[in-house]
């Protein structure tokens, strides 16, 4: 399992925008891409979010990042400021992983 890591600098006042955004327009495209398995979104101080995805294989993130990330920056890109920070990760453990596997 691997996990998507993406920190966004939001505009002021932008938050809940961000949120309502992310919800109907970015987790449907997520859904619907082949390997995904969850998403977790964090806000500290109304100015930063934290979005984790987690996906089955290193292939299926790959794919996901060449393929559809853009679109996904186009439609949150008028709600942060910068370059989001994108980081990923090898999951090398998980409640919740063992859980789904059990």
């Amino acid at each position: 399992m691997f996990a998507r890591n993406v920190t966004f600098s939001v505009k002021p006042n932008m938050d809940h925008e961000f949120s309502v955004k992310f919800d109907k327009e970015v987790l449907p495209i997520l859904r619907n891409a082949q390997g995904f398995k969850d998403q977790l979104t964090l806000s500290r101080d109304k100015n930063e979010i934290v979005s984790i995805s987690l996906w089955d294989k290193r292939e299926q993130l790959d794919s996901y990042a060449k393929n559809t990330d853009a679109q996904v920056v186009k439609i949150l890109s008028p709600l942060y400021t910068g370059s989001p920070d994108v980081r990923n990760y090898e999951v090398t453990n998980s409640t919740s992983h063992k859980l789904a596997a059990a």
